[in-house]
């Protein structure tokens, strides 16, 4: 009787329940339904976000409702081999946590990711079928022990060439982590998870030809990195990963093994550690061993979790985290804002674009202490034998129209091109009379505005000397299939311009302008660190004829605006700007055909278009 009282209250206990399933979904509005009906009958409180590609999930209620839940679950075949992790836990006592965490509700939602890999929403996600290899707990502990004793029988150089990589953010990996002083270890140091793509393309060296032994809490977040890892082809194979993450880990390996610290989780337990009473995380102010994230202080910045001992809170209520810090930023130059709520975090690229502590703080001021939004920095390329100024006046509509949400910086071309101009016919004086030229009277080359160019013909010598330049023939629509040189000048000044003026959310480019802007788009991973942007916008368009670029190659979200159909425009025809759109990945990129010829339209329905690419990066 005593024990079956016992087994009663047990199953009154309260627990926390996650599981994920990549997998073909057929139907997700039924799905919908039956996770509304489940749940909703179980009395569960959590999250759960369902796709075509699969679920994930964090629950939390008494143990005998999630266990009918995974019960239910079981009994539909396409959650076969799924790893339900289940564990008990106390009530969510903290209203603060537990609604930060999403357990004071049920959130039911379908989204296009489980988890948003890309902070570039156009960005095609890698295929998770080809992610790493699942290691068991027993199996991810046995490499990493055999690899320190090879070290520390024949030496530094006898791993075989592993590397522990860790897919978790910043917060996270402060308070636990993996850690053989033997075994190189890359913590990527990032603020999000949505960042580990560019931090991946940063330092893929590390990664080349190495074995690669991925974790993260549960398991989910290695999927989909592991398989972009592996999707860089020859010399990123050998990726494998944590099958069940840190929390399958420490159930098989209670005294933490080579885990250290505290695992972080995503609901109002915060966190879970071992029987090794050691801690790794330290005060962010005065550096005291403390790894207690309840009282959820985040950075007054960009509102990451910062670790803040007791004593440190009575003293402080402003704090900037290790990556704003890096910024310059200063604490005591904003309000604190430790009581506003989570979902008002600052995005990173509004970050990225705060010069300096006094503009920050002149922000907060005039918005009477909220953040206006951000205007997104566009750099603008003009086309052929344009400039600037010329390019400013005849996209004023749309920089007018798009005042809210961007700003339009434009830049002259580095190639500066010589005046021209085509001679007149010539007439007869007199009936008899021989032919004579009309005297051409030509304005001061000081009155004409320069003109400039991204591409240049081989044989073009630049701006000449002289007043003015006859023209080589009549005008050629075609001309431009000829200007080929010059790309690795342009390359360099852009260098220079993102240096100097930058940083800048995206580019603009205009015929000429818009392929030279896409060959920088399929230059990205070269020019990572030097020249960054999050999209392109390619107006009349032509690719210019690389060997290194190839369909499908260029993994940029795009927006291509042309004219459509035979005629449009006159000077770039649509299947040209076509064949530039075929570059990119199909995915990635979105199209315009307008009927306005070789100008950017402004007009209803096609300014609407625009205004709707640009906000998916607000």
């Amino acid at each position: 009787m005593a024990d079956n009282k016992k087994q009663d209250q047990d199953k009154d206990q309260y627990g926390v329940l996650l599981y994920y399933k990549y997998t073909t979904v057929p139907d997700l509005h039924s799905l919908l339904s039956f996770y509304q009906s489940n749940c909703s009958s179980l009395f569960l409180l959590g999250r759960v976000r369902l796709s075509s590609h699969g679920v994930n999930v964090t629950v939390g209620g008494t143990l005998s409702s999630l266990e009918k839940h995974i019960a239910a679950v079981k009994s539909i075949s396409l959650f076969e081999g799924t790893d339900f992790k289940l564990a008990s836990a106390h009530y969510p006592l903290n209203d603060k946590v537990a609604r930060e965490c999403g357990f004071t509700s049920l959130s039911i939602r379908i989204v296009k990711e489980l988890v948003t890999f890309s902070s570039h929403p156009l960005l095609k996600a890698p295929d998770v079928s080809n992610a790493g290899n699942h290691l068991s707990a027993h199996e991810f502990h046995s490499v990493l022990q055999s690899a320190q004793q090879c070290v520390e029988k024949e030496g530094s150089t006898a791993n075989g060439g592993l590397v522990v990589l860790d897919a978790r953010n910043l917060y996270e990996t402060r308070i636990g982590k993996f850690h053989m002083p033997t075994v190189e270890t890359l913590d990527p140091g990032i603020r999000q998870y949505s960042d580990l793509p560019s931090w991946i393309d940063d330092n893929s060296d590390k990664l080349r030809g190495k074995r690669v032994l991925m974790y993260c809490t549960g398991g989910i977040r290695c999927e989909m990195a592991s398989a972009y890892i592996r999707s860089k082809g020859v010399g990123f194979e050998n990726v494998f990963q944590l099958f069940g993450g840190i929390q399958r880990y420490l159930e098989q390996f209670p005294d933490g093994g080579f885990f250290k610290g505290k695992n972080f989780v995503f609901d109002h337990r915060i966190s879970v550690g071992s029987s090794d009473a050691n801690i790794l995380g330290a005060c962010l102010l005065c550096g005291i061993p403390f790894d207690d994230y309840s009282t959820r202080c985040r950075c007054s910045y960009c509102r990451m979790l910062v670790l803040v001992c007791d004593s440190c809170q009575m003293n402080e209520t402003a704090y900037v985290c290790e990556l704003c810090q890096k910024h310059e930023k200063v604490a005591g130059l904003v309000q604190s804002t430790e009581n506003s709520k989570p979902e008002e975090t600052m995005p990173d690229s509004e970050l990225a674009c705060i010069s300096s502590d006094t503009v920050f703080l002149s922000q907060l001021h005039q918005g009477h202490g909220a953040d206006p939004p951000r205007k997104l920095r566009i750099l603008c390329l003009h086309g052929f034998r344009q400039n600037a100024s010329g390019f400013k006046g005849r996209t004023a509509s749309l920089a007018k129209k798009l005042k809210n949400i961007a700003e339009l910086v434009f830049i002259d071309g580095p190639h500066e091109l010589p005046f021209i101009y085509q001679p007149c016919i010539t007439i007869p004086q007199h009936d008899n009379a021989s032919l004579f030229p009309l005297q051409e009277i030509l304005p001061p080359k000081d009155n004409c505005k320069r003109k400039f160019a991204w591409l240049i013909a081989p044989d073009s010598s630049g701006r000449s000397e002289t007043d003015w330049k006859v023209a080589d023939g009549p005008f050629d629509p075609l001309q431009y299939q000829q200007q080929t040189e010059g790309f690795d000048v342009s390359v360099a000044y852009l260098r220079t311009i993102f240096s100097q003026e930058g940083p800048f959310d995206g580019l603009l480019g205009f015929s000429q302008g818009a392929a030279m802007a896409a060959s920088v788009c399929a230059l990205e991973g070269r020019l990572k660190g030097e020249i960054n942007f999050k999209f392109a916008i390619l107006c009349s368009g032509f690719a210019i004829q690389r060997a290194d670029i190839k369909p499908g190659s260029i993994n940029c979200p795009s927006l291509h605006i042309f004219g459509g159909g035979l005629g449009k425009d006159r000077q770039i025809a649509n299947q040209a700007s076509r064949d530039l759109a075929s570059f990119f990945v199909e995915d990635s990129s979105v199209l315009i055909e307008h009927d306005c010829g070789h100008i950017i339209p402004t007009r209803h329905p096609y300014i609407d278009q625009i205004r709707g690419f640009l906000q998916r990066f607000l």
